[in-house]
């Protein structure tokens, strides 16, 4: 990406909205609390800090890059705009109806999640398209012109229209047409059609897709031409660059088009920080641990990139239990995320168990310790009753902490239904929540077929550094990177994110049938599709030949229900092509599932192009492992899950710390916008890059 003198990167979170300035390679970060009513309104608070701090202006800033959780805070909550989805005849309930898999098999009383858009507000029409893209039935326009009647009736109060027409991937006739009919009508509507959106095979997760894209356009636009007024008022003359889920930059006007794609937008952020480091150190197998004020994200980095998927699920209503959630059919980062923040609420159940998140306490009114109000007890709340944060070193500046208000709550909340002391009830918090997050790193490791104990943990956000040792431990995974500006790394990542988009279709050939002509045609409209986005976002900044190209193809074997990704060379296909593909399909198959199967079909069901803005080198470090053993006279009494015991612990300023300089557990590094433990069986080494890696001590050392 090209080196600007000065950027911004915001980063919109459920608790805290994190922004980071970079002028002339010198970080500048600060933490607000987040707004809901009006998310701009923290970020402009926090933009004018750091523009302070770093004694610049925002007339010479250069490129805004932002991140935000509302899209997926609107799906979650079920807080998107008034939406109608129209259809084929005959698919009316596909997104009600789902698969008809049961994500849990025994579950007698199992309620399956809520379609986003009622029955009432779905519609269809007489239409019909081909799996081979040819019409089967044409589309009735008289029929048509009723419905767009029907929809502008003010009664039904729509704001957004969503269509999904049957096999439209393979021909978008029928829904362009339609789309032009609606706005000729309705010209302040918003209308998402599936061929643009999620141009997939697989009617429910493209149905999903299309309405979630209609169901928070609305607010996204709003909200997205809000923050480019205000900063355009403010001074700023920069482009707006919004971070998608797959860890790419899009220009302001593809986001307000495809707002479904900032789904996970903030967690990408993470993931391509923590993959920025992984390349730094060289680590081939690298786990992100992500976890702030409202939930904890972790991501498998393998080879230094973030693994990736072309489809994701929000709003599980079982956790970790695939199937349970909301499918949207798109480029993502994968990773499994957890409501397991610093602001998730702690409680006891029926069954006299500590039950914490996924609800948290937000920034308003924040857990109890932050004196705006709350009055529940938080995994905040505990750290704070335990020493493990401590009001002398808290970096929020507009945050004074009130440990008194923590044992309040956490009495009422915890100890006293368990019939325990505030101090047990906090441990047993803590425990809690790192099993959690525990259990779902052990799952996600798991159905990728990776044994999690071989990566290195590279923590960061305001709450992974305390929690990230003990983790670690739960994993039997040896190595710990804590980098620097931790607090608020995701909004770090997104200076780091090249310009990227993914284009993908679906589009069916086998090894019997395979049109080589055809395959070639449609990757090159993909790989031109993507190009203009990548250019366009870009304001042409960078020369076509240096953008990186990756193709795919999404193969499996004949009577398959999934495909696996099949990486491709950037090359033409002959009438050879099919034997090329099916020995890419077997090899990769092999790394997979450890042997290839003889004598089956195997079929290709979809394609993607991916490409990306040149990325510069980065700087190549050595791993420190110094016993320059540093110590401090200020301590400070915090529990230490290891010795099961309050223990005194050396607090350490971050600043403070030089590369070579070790420290032995147990120990606190405080800085702004977070804290590290290390506790009593580890010590820390201070990385050449500043980086902090935690392991466990030596028999020497001991």
């Amino acid at each position: 990406m090209v080196r600007n003198k000065i950027r911004i990167g915001a980063d919109v979170g459920g608790t805290f909205t994190d922004v980071v300035l970079e002028a002339n390679g010198e970080i500048f970060s600060t933490k607000v609390l987040t707004t809901y009513e009006s998310p701009e309104i923290g970020i402009l608070q926090g933009i004018h800090a750091v523009i302070a701090d770093s004694e610049t202006s925002l007339s010479e800033l250069d490129s805004f890059i932002h991140g935000t959780t509302l899209a997926t805070n609107a799906l979650i909550s079920r807080t998107g705009a008034k939406t109608a989805f129209i259809t084929t005849n005959g698919f009316r309930d596909t997104i009600e109806m789902r698969t008809e898999s049961r994500f849990e098999q025994y579950d007698l009383n199992l309620e399956l999640p809520k379609p986003l858009i009622e029955r009432k507000d779905r519609y269809v029409l007489s239409e019909r398209i081909s799996a081979d893209g040819s019409v089967l039935l044409p589309f009735d326009e008289m029929e048509a012109k009723n419905l767009i009647k029907h929809l502008s009736l003010e009664e039904n109060g729509y704001e957004a229209v969503a269509v999904g027409f049957i096999h439209s991937y393979m021909n978008d006739k029928h829904e362009s047409l339609f789309q032009e009919m609606l706005l000729d009508q309705l010209p302040n509507i918003k209308v998402s059609i599936s061929s643009e959106v999620s141009p997939q095979m697989r009617e429910f997760e493209r149905f999903n897709t299309v309405c979630a894209n209609a169901y928070v356009q609305p607010m996204m636009a709003s909200y997205l031409e809000r923050l480019k007024t205000k900063l355009a008022h403010a001074g700023a003359k920069c482009d707006i660059h919004l971070i998608h889920s797959g860890g790419g930059l899009i220009s302001i006007e593809s986001a307000i088009k495809f707002p479904v794609r900032l789904i996970e937008s903030g967690p990408a952020g993470g993931a391509i920080f923590a993959s920025e480091i992984a390349t730094r150190h060289g680590i081939d197998a690298a786990l992100s641990y992500d976890m702030g004020g409202t939930t904890a994200k972790i991501c498998l980095i393998d080879e230094q990139s973030p693994r990736s998927a072309k489809t994701f699920e929000v709003a599980r209503t079982h956790r970790f239990t695939k199937g349970s959630g909301m499918p949207i059919s798109i480029p993502v980062i994968e990773m499994i995320e957890i409501g397991a923040g610093g602001g998730s609420i702690a409680n006891v159940d029926d069954l006299k168990q500590i039950r914490v998140g996924p609800l948290s306490a937000g920034s308003e009114p924040g857990p109890a310790a932050y004196g705006l109000g709350g009055s529940l007890a938080t995994v905040t709340d505990a750290n704070v009753l335990l020493g493990r944060i401590s009001p002398e070193t808290f970096g929020a500046d507009d945050i004074n902490l009130i440990p008194e208000e923590s044992g309040k709550a956490i009495s009422t909340d915890v100890a006293e239904p368990l019939e325990t002391d505030a101090e047990s009830a906090a441990i047993g918090i803590i425990e809690v929540v790192d099993e959690n997050m525990a259990n779902a790193a052990r799952v996600h490791a798991v159905e990728n077929g990776r044994d999690v104990s071989q990566y290195t943990m590279i923590a960061f956000g305001g709450g992974a550094p305390l929690h990230a040792s003990r983790l670690c431990d739960k994993l039997e995974i040896e190595r710990l990177l804590i980098p620097p500006g931790a607090g608020v790394g995701s909004a770090i990542g997104f200076l780091q994110t090249p310009f990227s988009y993914e284009a993908l279709k679906s589009f069916y050939v086998s090894t019997q049938n395979f049109d080589h002509k055809s395959v070639n045609k449609l990757l090159v409209d993909l790989t031109s599709e993507a190009t203009e986005f990548v250019m366009d976002a870009s304001n042409e900044k960078h020369n076509i030949a240096s953008l990186i190209v990756e193709r795919c193809a999404f193969m499996r074997y004949a009577g398959q229900g999934w495909e696996i990704t099949v990486p491709l060379e950037n090359k033409t296909f002959d009438s050879l092509g099919i034997e090329l593909l099916k020995n890419k399909f077997e090899k990769t198959y092999e790394e997979h599932f450890g042997r290839a199967i003889e004598g089956l079909q195997i079929e290709v069901v979809g394609w993607s192009v991916k490409v990306t803005s040149p990325k510069p080198e980065t700087e190549k470090t050595i791993t420190v492992d110094s016993e320059n053993i540093v110590t401090t006279d200020f301590k400070r009494v915090i529990y230490d899950s290891v010795e099961d015991s309050e223990v005194e612990a050396s607090v350490f300023q971050r600043e403070k710390l030089n590369p070579g300089d070790c420290v032995m557990g147990p120990a606190i590094i405080v800085e702004n916008q977070t804290t590290t433990w290390v506790p009593s069986n580890k010590k820390l080494s201070t990385q050449q890059d500043e980086c902090l890696l935690i392991t466990k001590k030596t028999e020497a050392a001991e």
